[in-house]
């Protein structure tokens, strides 16, 4: 049997599902990419690792404080980085008509909101300094994002 066929429409789609990962952009002009491999499992399948690589903000970045806006929007974050001042309120609002969610993935917060619906917000006050890695459990190859909490 001839192998070159199938050896082909698996590295057609190892491309189309590498294609149809993206990443979001915040408007400072860093971003949150994902990692996408694949490879042939012994069972002949592809595996892929979708782990999320978080953006880190620009040292260049002004530092925000008081109640600081993240849009999910377009099943994507913005701003996808951020740095505030301890204290201040960081609130998520789905602009999606598909449900989101927040959870934190290390750093000196830890949080997870339940799923929520277009129009609806999730809150964080932040209360320590560090880095915080977050994400959307549902896409989380697309919607990851890093705040920096700073003293």
């Amino acid at each position: 049997m001839n192998r070159g066929i199938p050896a082909l429409i698996a590295c057609i789609a190892a491309l189309s599902l590498a294609a149809g990962c993206g990443s979001s952009t915040s408007s400072n002009g860093s971003s949150a990419t994902t990692t996408v491999t694949s490879s042939t499992s012994s069972s002949g399948g592809l595996k892929s690792n979708t782990t999320p690589k978080y953006a880190e903000p620009s040292p260049s970045s002004p530092v925000q404080s008081g109640v600081v806006q993240v849009a999910y929007r377009n099943i994507a974050i913005a701003p996808d980085t951020l740095k505030v001042k301890v204290g201040s309120t960081i609130k998520w609002t789905n602009y999606d008509s598909v449900e989101h969610n927040v959870t934190s993935k290390g750093g000196p917060e830890n949080f997870a909101s339940k799923n929520f619906d277009e129009g609806k917000t999730f809150e964080v006050k932040v209360t320590k300094p560090g880095i915080i890695h977050y994400l959307c459990t549902i896409h989380p190859t697309s919607m990851n994002g890093t705040i920096e909490v700073v003293k």
